[in-house]
Parts: structure tokens; sequence; C-alpha cells
């Protein structure tokens, strides 16, 4: 059955409409991946690329501005992203800027963040290489988790098997806790070091109480303690009285042991203090000694006036008187 004119018309008007949603379906899609504007191509290197796929989002400052055009895959722990930027990008994004893999929220495709980097450093050039950040990837996250919770797990039971010692009286920290005594003696130990302190604070305020009311310039006791002169003497008394003590010490021990030397050694002190006998035949030697020298002088009194010996004395005086002149 031959169509009508109005079935040809919609069949036309149907093509025409699909035909340009399939355009701009391609040209949206087209855009979104780059394909029709001017870009340049900037690539870094991961350790891990984190599920990203060619055709993800590469974003700066949170706006996308290119997507992932390659995954190249250097090493085992070396991987190397290509990308292509939008060509307006090449006045924003700088050499110091830097890479990492991301999410588009909790759920959504992995993409690209570029971080600017400091004002200071040159722009980028087409084919250079951005430096990267390799984020904690979420297992690794959950394996420290579950390492963290073993660890808890065993300080939890640690900690219970010391609450139940403490409990029960044992260790040092268990006697402190359960005895009483202990207990009261340490309270009271505190309150006397809170009234020592107390009275401590009250000193210290009446000493600072004590130097305001001193009077720098006119006092003695403010002019001891400003005047540098005298505080240079006082120290070097001190210095001297130190000096003094240490010589002082030094013949104190000196005469002890010459004291320890008299009485326990072999010595003629020792001897003559302890000897008796000698003493006594000392002291009439002495005696003796005296009494000859007594009657020596006599005798050369009585030869100064003997007419034998008489003119020799004279001549002794003389030249005695003569040099004492002289």
């Amino acid at each position: 059955m031959a169509k009508t004119k109005l079935e040809n018309l919609k069949l036309g008007i149907f093509v025409v409409l699909g035909t340009l949603l399939l355009v701009l379906a391609a040209y949206l899609i087209g855009n979104r991946q780059n394909m029709f504007g001017k870009t340049f191509s900037v690539s870094t290197v991961f350790k891990n690329a984190n599920g990203l796929q060619n055709g993800n989002n590469v974003r700066f400052s949170g706006i996308n501005v290119g997507t992932v055009k390659k995954i190249e895959m250097i090493n085992d722990t070396t991987i190397k992203v290509h990308m292509i930027i939008d060509n307006k990008m090449l006045k924003h994004i700088k050499k110091s800027a830097i890479a990492s893999i991301g999410s588009d929220g909790l759920v959504g495709s992995m993409l690209i963040n570029i971080i600017p980097g400091v004002e200071e450093e040159r722009l980028i050039q087409p084919d250079d290489e951005l430096n990267a950040y390799s984020k904690v990837a979420t297992q690794d996250m959950m394996n420290t988790l579950n390492t963290t919770n073993e660890n808890a797990a065993l300080l939890t039971a640690d900690l219970l098997k010391v609450t139940k010692s403490l409990t029960q009286g044992k260790g040092t920290f268990g006697s402190l806790l359960n005895d009483t005594v202990m207990a009261n003696n340490l309270h009271q130990t505190i309150i006397n070091l809170k009234n020592t302190s107390i009275q401590a604070n009250a000193s210290i305020a009446e000493f600072n109480a004590i130097i305001k009311n001193i009077d720098f310039d006119e006092s003695t006791a403010g002019v001891l303690l400003s005047d540098t002169i005298t505080a240079g003497n006082m120290r070097n008394s001190i210095k001297n009285l130190e000096l003094s003590s240490v010589e002082i010490h030094k013949i104190s021990q000196d005469l002890n042991s010459l004291i320890s030397g008299m009485k326990e050694g072999n010595g003629l002190i020792n001897y003559v203090s302890k000897d008796s006998t000698f003493v006594q035949q000392l002291e009439k030697t002495m005696l003796n000694v005296e009494q000859g020298t007594a009657r020596f002088n006599e005798n050369m009194e009585a030869l100064k006036h003997n007419f034998l010996t008489r003119g020799y004395f004279r001549k002794q005086e003389r030249k005695a008187k003569k040099e004492e002149k002289n």
C-alpha cells in the first residue's frame, strides 16, 4: 500500500530529529573527552593506580580540565599516567603542582586531582611530568586498622590484668590502694607539704616586701647590694677566708701529726717527756752549768782587777769604744 504524504513527512521529521540527537550526543561525549578543543599532554607517576581508568576526569582546583589518556605500567611499583589537559590551563598550572588520585564522592569513579603549586614556580609546558602524591590505599588503611584493633585488644587484656591485681592488693600500687594506714600517712604527708608550701610562699612574700623596702641609694644594705666595688671586696674577703680556712686546716693536720709522732714515736721529745730520771739528771746538769757560769764570771771579774791582766782588759775596752765611735 502506497504511503501517504503525511506519513512520509512524519518519517522524515523522525529521521532528522534522530540524526540531530545522535550528533548532539556525539558532540557532548566528545567535548567531555576533550576531543574537539585544543589540548596538551602531561604525565605523572604513581606507585598505585588505585582503579584509575582511561577517560577518568582530571581536575585542577576542583574544576574538570582534562581526562586520563593512557595508563602505562613501567614496573611493579611505577605506574605512569598520561593526561590531556585543556590548553587554557597552560597559564594556570605551575611546575610545582602535585597530582593525586582521588574519587568522585564516596562511591564515585576515580579521578586525578591536581593541587596548585607555589606562585613563584614557572608554568608547565606540554609533555612535562607533574609531581605525584600517593595517598594511602583503602586496603592499607584496613590493614592498619586491623593491626590497631589487635593491639587495642591486647592492651585491654593487659589492662584488665593490672586492674584485677590492683583490686586484689598485689604489687606496690595495689598495696597503696588497699592499705588505709599508708593512705592516711600519704594524706598527712600531702597536708604537710601543702602547709610547707603555704609557709614558703609567706616567707617569699615577706622577703619580697623586705627587698622592696630596702633603700638602694641610702641604706647600708642597698649600698652593699648595689656597690660593685664593695661586692668585689666582699668576694675577695670571702675567698681569702676560704684560703685561710684551708691553710688552718692543713696546719691543724700537721700539728696533729706532730703531736701524734711525739706521743707515739721514739724521738727525743717523747723520750724526755716519759723518762723522769733523765729529766732529773738534765735539771741537775743545767743547775751545775748555771753554777759553773757564775763562778766563771767571778773569776773573769777577778782577772780584770789583777795587776797582771788588768792592762789587757783595759786595752780591750778602749778598742771596743773606738769601734763603737767608728
